[in-house]
């Protein structure tokens, strides 16, 4: 627990008190030192002793124990210096001056400092003369092998075959789609979707599209 420990002498007596980071007080998170015993949590007899004059509490952020001025008629002096406002930091051996009256730090025990991580550095990357985004990766694509169909070919008298320089081409008006009628089942073209099924006379105007086979 992180704890500060003070020390002084009144009316010729050694006097040791120990502060803690957090412990019951008149003023929750500090401890206040004065002469008034109702406002103090560490009260002192010497008539320089403000009845409110200083208090000391513990700073989470930076990890130590701070003295801060509550009389500014009356500032103290802490190693040598005079603190009108702000906070100073205390260590071990540090010297309150009160007034007159002078404090000791003994002790100042912060065990919670010693477990925070250390800050990783990383070490600097040397730096590319005009750095280029990596070109993305190609994935190979799928092949697909495709063979055409083998066409007959016309036989010439004597048995001699010759090989013609294109597909022939299919029959002018040829039909590849037609209506199937959606009371009949059967296939009309596409010309009768206005003049309704050839077969029963049914509207096509909702009927299904479908692949014509050839010579049907």
């Amino acid at each position: 627990m992180n704890a500060l420990t003070l020390q002084w002498h009144d009316a010729g007596q050694a006097k040791t008190q120990k502060i803690y980071e957090q412990q019951p007080s008149k003023n929750p998170g500090t401890v206040r030192i004065g002469r008034d015993p109702l406002r103090c949590d560490i009260v002192l007899s010497h008539p320089t002793v403000s009845g409110l004059h200083v208090e000391i509490f513990f700073h989470t952020q930076q990890q130590r124990f701070l003295i801060r001025n509550l009389r500014e008629q009356n500032p103290p002096i802490v190693d040598g210096q005079k603190l009108s406002q702000d906070e100073m930091p205390l260590s071990e051996g540090s010297i309150i001056y009160l007034g007159q009256q002078q404090l000791k730090v003994t002790v100042v025990s912060v065990p919670a400092a010693s477990s925070v991580p250390p800050t990783i550095l990383i070490p600097p990357q040397p730096h590319a003369i005009n750095p280029q985004p990596a070109a993305p990766v190609a994935r190979p694509q799928p092949q697909v092998n495709y063979t055409p169909p083998v066409q007959p070919q016309p036989q010439q008298a004597g048995g001699h075959h010759y090989h013609s320089p294109r597909p022939p081409a299919q029959p002018q008006g040829q039909e590849v789609y037609g209506l199937q009628c959606p009371r009949c089942k059967k296939i009309s073209s596409y010309k009768n979707l206005l003049l309704g099924c050839q077969h029963c006379g049914h509207s096509l105007q909702d009927a299904p599209s479908v692949l014509v086979p050839p010579n049907s």
